[in-house]
């Protein structure tokens, strides 16, 4: 079976709290990461650790930390992949009314709520304000009641006066937000997954989905905005980035071991997503580090 779990994801608040606060120490078991929306929104923190991040269209992977903020009913799929030692990841669920209906109405709540508007197309915030912020959210846990909730709000403040961070979808994202179309989508995410290191031929992911290959094709455009095609090369440039950062392999070596055929093809598709060529990105990093 290809999906046994549920595409909708309900959360429950903890008796006597108005946002659910998670924190751990240790990588989430993969099977328990899918493809699932919530009308919760989710501030998603981590200080030490790596994964690839998949929200809405954006896919990408992260090496160090990482500080998300995702809207309501925005598809996203679990992040993190490792944490390191003396790692933590946070995650804060709550609903946009969780103060009433009309809390963030006000004129004082004005910079919060645009802030929540932003979030329905996903914002990765930048480096300096994750070390601003990031220490601030993790000792939310320390707090309860009314003081949690005022200190949430500090969070929020901050955060909605930054103009430090980058718009994961900034064309928006039209996905259905129905069942059906949720389930599909998750066992399509799933099997590039697994089998994006090889070539991966239309028939097999449109008879996973029980769809002849023109069907899937219309289907897949419509609800993602991109072709199959992009989404494959996508999850290659994604890994690929991740084998230049942690391993010593040459861009050769790794435009194959990422499921390329053509050299030259992979040059192309990692200039055209990542902005640069994959011996710049490499040299960047370098520098970086040093």
């Amino acid at each position: 079976m290809l999906l046994n779990k549920p595409v909708y994801k309900k959360l429950n608040s903890e008796f006597g709290n108005s946002i659910l606060m998670v924190q751990r120490t240790e990588r989430l078991d993969s099977k328990t990461a899918f493809w699932h929306f919530h009308p919760e929104l989710e501030l998603h923190y981590v200080n030490k650790g790596h994964g690839k991040r998949h929200v809405g269209n954006h896919i990408s992977y992260f090496n160090n930390s990482q500080l998300l903020l995702i809207g309501e009913n925005l598809p996203h799929k679990g992040f993190t992949d490792g944490i390191t030692n003396n790692g933590m990841e946070t995650i804060i669920q709550f609903k946009k009314d969780f103060l009433g209906d009309a809390f963030f109405d006000i004129p004082e709540m004005k910079n919060i709520k645009t802030l929540f508007e932003k979030a329905n197309k996903g914002l990765l915030f930048n480096p300096i304000v994750k070390k601003e912020i990031g220490p601030k959210i993790e000792e939310l846990v320390n707090y309860q009641g009314y003081e949690k909730i005022i200190k949430f709000l500090d969070v929020l403040h901050d955060l909605s006066l930054s103009d430090d961070y980058r718009i994961l979808n900034p064309e928006g994202f039209n996905f259905e937000v129905e069942p059906q179309n949720t389930l599909k989508i998750d066992i399509i995410y799933k099997y590039v997954n697994n089998n994006f290191k090889n070539q991966i031929a239309l028939e097999e992911v449109a008879d996973a989905v029980s769809m002849t290959v023109p069907s899937f094709c219309r289907y897949f455009k419509r609800v993602t905005g991109k072709t199959f095609t992009k989404l494959v090369n996508e999850y290659r440039i994604v890994h690929a980035t991740k084998l230049i950062q942690e391993s010593q392999l040459g861009i050769t070596d790794i435009c194959y071991e990422c499921g390329f055929n053509s050299f030259s093809h992979f040059n192309k598709m990692f200039k055209e997503i990542t902005g640069e060529s994959a011996s710049k990105y490499r040299s960047n990093l370098k520098t970086l580090v040093q």
